[in-house]
């Protein structure tokens, strides 16, 4: 008998972010916790469950910093597509002045805090688009095929 497969909520539960590549890969190793955003204002990032979307465009420049270089090691970087999920727990600046929250925080942006990560086994093709971003419910489905003892 197999196990029931968790019923996924319905609405507007869950978003999606494009994150650049490497960023993106570094994020699924469970290296870097923090994705950074620009902007004066708060970006409009609430708690919860998003989809980790892998942009077209390769951050070229960063794949020569060591921190990153180390982190995607012999790692694939699949662009335009989802990736994983993760969790947003809090989204913050750091105080001017302070030590910056992890070594992958930029300095003077928000710092979306990301845990619970899952990676998926096969990336699911899908556009993205800036800022926070509603799947479609045939995305979602795709995704969490793949990670059926999933619990929102």
């Amino acid at each position: 008998m197999s196990a029931a497969r968790p019923v996924l909520p319905e609405g507007d539960w869950i978003r999606s972010i494009s994150i650049k590549q490497p960023w993106a890969t570094c994020i699924l190793t469970g290296a870097k916790t923090i994705e950074n955003r620009s902007g004066k204002r708060r970006p409009g990032w609430k708690p919860g469950w998003v989809l980790l979307h892998a942009g077209q465009r390769i951050d070229r420049p960063a794949l020569r910093i060591p921190l990153v270089a180390r982190t995607i090691h012999g790692r694939q970087m699949p662009t335009g597509a989802v990736i994983g999920v993760a969790r947003v727990i809090d989204c913050h600046q750091d105080a001017e002045g302070s030590p910056p929250c992890t070594e992958w925080a930029e300095p003077g942006v928000w710092h979306l805090v990301l845990a619970d990560v899952q990676a998926l086994a096969l990336p699911v093709p899908a556009d993205g688009q800036l800022g926070p971003w509603k799947p479609s419910p045939d995305l979602v489905a795709q995704v969490f095929q793949q990670l059926p003892a999933f619990q929102p």
